[in-house]
């Protein structure tokens, strides 16, 4: 990727984090420690360190870079607040030209139509600069909430995957949805 991605909305920019900014993500991981506990994979103390959001970003550089995954943070629009995360991960390029879709908020952010808002953009820039026919979402079946976020953003039910992923230390049966560029 040549030049930075920076997707403006309304009340959000979606980008990726320089390596200065890692303070940035570790004031998010450490403030939605309990909010987000519950939908990801269990986590080390590192994680929630300096050293471990400086590896992160480092890391979602050169993710980007070779075109294996998109880790964007979501800011608010002056950039001084990480307010969620959305990453197209997975990358599959070829006959495929596919990729899995995460995301994440803020406690303090949800229910007011942040991540819709980002994803929304997020997922034309996937479509068009990015190039996907296919991008795929799953969910657990208790988190309600995501799974209207994502009818709501044009992704269909595809499946049922049972003890899918190993979430917060326990193997979680997940609902498989994907979203297919129209043609035209």
């Amino acid at each position: 990727m040549s030049e930075p991605v920076r997707i403006r909305t309304p009340r959000t920019i979606v980008r990726l984090l320089d390596i200065e900014e890692a303070e940035l993500l570790q004031r998010y991981r450490v403030e939605n420690r309990e909010h987000l506990g519950p939908w990801e994979p269990l986590r080390t103390t590192s994680h929630y360190a300096i050293d471990g959001a400086r590896q992160a970003v480092e890391a979602s550089l050169e993710a980007a870079r070779a075109d294996r995954g998109y880790p964007f943070a979501v800011l608010t629009p002056d950039g001084g607040e990480m307010i969620g995360s959305l990453t197209f991960a997975n990358v599959v390029r070829g006959v495929f030209q596919a990729c899995h879709v995460g995301y994440g908020i803020a406690r303090r952010h949800q229910g007011k139509g942040l991540m819709f808002e980002a994803l929304d953009s997020a997922m034309r820039y996937a479509f068009g600069p990015l190039d996907f026919h296919r991008v795929m979402a799953n969910y657990m079946p208790r988190n309600e909430r995501s799974g209207r976020l994502l009818e709501r953003l044009g992704f269909e039910k595809e499946g049922y995957a049972r003890r899918y992923l190993k979430i917060d230390g326990l193997w979680e049966d997940h609902v498989l949805t994907a979203r297919i560029r129209s043609e035209g």
